[in-house]
């Protein structure tokens, strides 16, 4: 196994999230690259299925804050 070039074990979980969430917001859509066509069919069905039965989605943040939760 490799060493990895940053070292993150001294941020805990939380601080390690956070950093995630800064770093995929600080990426633009020309940064992401193009689509597969699997991953654009599976983006589709999704939405499909959240028009069919929007009320089984849940925001982001009530997302975010069970994950949080679950690791302290």
């Amino acid at each position: 196994m490799t060493k990895p070039v940053w070292d993150f074990s001294h941020l805990s979980p939380e601080q390690r999230l956070q950093l995630i969430e800064e770093l995929w917001e600080s990426l633009s859509d020309e940064d992401l690259g193009p689509v597969s066509a699997e991953l654009a069919a599976e983006l589709d069905r999704r939405l499909a299925d959240h028009h069919a039965n929007p009320a089984a989605a849940r925001p982001w943040h009530a997302v975010l804050a069970d994950l949080r939760q679950r690791l302290k």
